[in-house]
């Protein structure tokens, strides 16, 4: 795990957490044009961390496998632990100006969006956490969530309207299971949203969503809006020493 990607601004007032894999780096920068546009009145910084192998570095414990493309080492303690220990205070050093007045955020899709939401019941380090259409179909997540705590400060949820409609008997209780989390997050901010399509649809788009939605609940200025456009933006590159 040592490649990055970093957009945004050095003076951010929040910086945005994301694990991705080749095809979420891909569209990065769409992502970061979304969220940009939402959050007009917040200065961002979006710090993705490429992970070596997705299915392992991001679940949270070992479990067998729900398809033949599918198996779980259950690495996400040694991510978190990287991303505490390494990646923040490299982002720290390199890349924002003002790191102590910096608030995090954490999020992911998909599998990484499970990985957003167990970290944030393993640290305090994220103001918030954007959960976009998570695997909350893992096995074990559901009686793990019941009996702990989260520690974060807001949490935001959403899914596809037809992901819970798939074939796979394990993969379509996503439905069921998101809704019981949300039932799980009284006393905090939160939010389930429903998106149109498939677990596929849009995966920039949704995800920008729910950082923005973190971002407008963790501000003291509330300047954010719903309109969301696409503009191209150039990445950083790390400050001289």
């Amino acid at each position: 795990m040592v490649e990055h990607v970093v957009l945004g601004e050095r003076d951010a007032g929040f910086c945005l957490v994301q694990p991705v894999d080749a095809h979420d780096a891909a569209i990065l920068e769409n992502e970061y044009s979304h969220i940009a546009e939402a959050c007009p009145g917040e200065k961002i910084l979006l710090a993705a961390l490429k992970v070596d192998d997705w299915n392992g570095d991001l679940s949270p414990w070992k479990a067998d496998p729900v398809s033949l493309r599918f198996k779980f080492s259950g690495n996400a303690a040694k991510t978190l632990d990287h991303i505490l220990k390494e990646f923040l205070p490299m982002l720290k050093r390199d890349y924002l100006s003002s790191p102590d007045k910096v608030q995090l955020i954490i999020g992911g899709y998909s599998l990484a969006g499970l990985f957003a939401l167990w970290a944030s019941y393993n640290t305090d380090a994220f103001a918030a956490c954007a959960a976009v259409s998570p695997s909350l179909w893992f096995p074990g997540w559901m009686d793990y969530a019941a009996a702990s705590q989260v520690r974060t400060g807001a949490v935001y949820l959403s899914l596809g309207d037809k992901e819970e409609k798939v074939k796979h008997p394990v993969m379509r209780t996503v439905g069921d299971c998101i809704r019981r989390q949300k039932g799980l997050l009284e006393g905090i901010p939160s939010v389930l949203e429903w998106n149109p399509g498939t677990h596929f649809t849009d995966p920039a788009l949704r995800t920008a969503k729910g950082f923005a939605w973190c971002v407008d609940t963790k501000s003291t200025c509330k300047t954010c809006k719903c309109l969301i456009i696409n503009a191209p933006l150039e990445g950083l590159e790390p400050t001289t020493p």
